[in-house]
């Protein structure tokens, strides 16, 4: 199952898009023999400020199509590492070929598309900006391999 990482906004280079760089890297390496890889990161911008209505069709868009999709938004499921890895796991099993999760701009997600989605989680109840938010996003797609490898990474 291919991994997509689909964001509003666009990453410039620095620190940000260098973790998501390694952890995606990482998630590669680790997932592949799970049947987990990454599909890589879609990242779209409304150039004319039509607002999230306007953002979510270019993220519909940017889903592959037949893709499950999940987004990130703060009303959704707070879930652990483990039961993170778990839905992976089970959409994987379900014999989905891509999953994209989907990363709202400064305003958000719309609701239709929040409506749309197979899962909505939530990194807490604090709001991120969109770069840390893809680096966090990053980070646990590999620590999701690595439980389910039964690597040493996660020490929970």
């Amino acid at each position: 199952m291919r991994v997509h990482i689909c964001a509003v906004g666009r990453l410039r280079g620095g620190p940000e898009q260098d973790l998501v760089d390694d952890y995606l890297t990482r998630f590669d390496r680790t997932g592949r023999a799970l049947g987990l890889g990454s599909g890589g990161v879609t990242e779209v911008e409304d150039r004319k400020g039509g607002g999230m209505a306007s953002e979510a069709e270019l993220l519909r868009r940017a889903i592959p199509k037949g893709a499950t999709h999940w987004v990130l938004d703060e009303r959704g499921q707070m879930l652990s590492s483990p039961e993170f890895a778990d839905r992976l796991a089970a959409a994987r099993d379900a014999g989905q070929g891509d999953l994209a999760i989907c990363i709202g701009g400064a305003d958000g997600l719309a609701r239709d598309l929040r409506d749309e989605a197979a899962l909505a989680i939530s990194f807490g109840r604090m709001v991120w900006p969109h770069m840390l938010a893809r680096a966090m996003l990053a980070e646990q797609l590999y620590r999701a391999a690595a439980i389910l490898a039964g690597g040493p990474y996660h020490r929970a």
